[in-house]
């Protein structure tokens, strides 16, 4: 895979544990997530379906846990 530019996700905050999400555009129309503490794992998915995700998140379709 090639260089990719990795974007934090704004929800991340400044808490200081270094655990966010990451965002990076492909060239073949799909976006790579990662959580930023385990970088070597990513997800890649299409852009359709990465809006639907966010979308779903952002209007509390999908419950998210707080990291211990």
């Amino acid at each position: 895979m090639r260089h990719l530019v990795w974007q934090k996700s704004s929800f991340s905050g400044s808490g200081g544990n270094g655990s966010c999400v990451e965002l990076a555009a492909t060239t073949h129309a799909g976006v790579c997530l990662r959580e930023s503490d385990v970088p070597a794992i990513t997800l890649t998915a299409s852009r359709a379906a990465t809006r639907a995700l966010l979308s779903r998140i952002k209007t509390g379709g999908i419950a998210l846990k707080a990291a211990p």
